[in-house]
């Protein structure tokens, strides 16, 4: 079977054409909060207090705020843009269209995998204002800001299926994900820690993320690069099993 691409292509196009329509509230309020971040824990606490790894404390943290911003947003517009139709009722028209499960997902999730990935660049032009910064590893940084993009885009896709409230929809994201992402090394490096709590963050998986992505950029890691790369491609299969389950049963979409 031939893949749509007019299909994908429209609810791509509509997924997108969303967000340039809410540029304030999609792209301009996380980039002004990271660079709240970079002004308040780059400059404010970094001048005060030693390098990590050779790295000042300005740059690296400079991986974990993008990946903080990025988890969140990821999430929020894959969960947002599939709960509308839901909500709206139209998901019965995707439904009976001639489009596959497969053709939605590539819309939906391709199109929340853009604007994270359009954000992560921006807040990486924002960084240069506030702190000087290498990449050492320039493709690897972009494999790995594409693979967490798509990757918890999937995750924010099986959110909006699941919610039936938009209560719901903030439930996971705020309770979990926040929580995980603050304490995933973003602000700090897992070896600073009691080695009890070493071995406690390595079940947190937002820890190989920032451990990955900071590699790319300074050549240092808490864990090993295969490792988390291994681990962030084994979430992305374990999202896309379940949302393929789902497709197949109409688990929270045709009941």
């Amino acid at each position: 079977m031939s893949l749509n691409i007019y299909a994908v292509r429209a609810i791509y196009r509509f997924e997108m054409a969303r967000t340039f329509r809410t540029l304030a509230q999609s792209i301009a309020s996380p980039v002004l909060s990271t660079s709240l971040y970079f002004v308040v824990f780059g400059a404010a606490i970094g001048s005060h207090m030693n390098s990590i790894d050779g790295v000042s404390y300005g740059a690296f943290i400079i991986p974990g705020l993008i990946m903080l911003s990025m988890l969140t947003e990821s999430i929020s517009n894959a969960s947002f843009g599939i709960y509308m139709p839901k909500w709206s009722g139209t998901i019965y028209e995707l439904l009976s269209a001639p489009v596959s499960a497969a053709e939605v997902i590539l819309g939906y999730v391709g199109a929340a995998a853009s604007k994270s990935l359009i954000l992560g660049i921006l807040m990486l032009i924002t960084a240069r204002f506030f702190v000087a910064y290498e990449i050492l590893h320039p493709l690897w940084m972009l494999f790995f800001l594409t693979l967490t993009a798509i990757t918890f885009s999937l995750f924010g896709f099986l959110i909006g299926i699941w919610a039936d409230s938009f209560e719901k929809l903030q439930i996971i994201p705020l309770m979990i994900v926040t929580p995980l992402t603050f304490l995933g090394g973003s602000f700090y490096s897992i070896n600073m820690l009691p080695p009890f709590w070493q071995t406690l963050s390595l079940f947190n998986p937002v820890v190989y993320l920032v451990s990955a992505f900071r590699w790319s950029f300074y050549g240092s890691a808490d864990v090993s690069v295969g490792v988390s790369a291994a681990m962030i491609l084994l979430f992305m299969t374990v999202c896309l099993i379940a949302i393929a389950w789902i497709f197949k049963t109409g688990y929270k979409i045709k009941n």
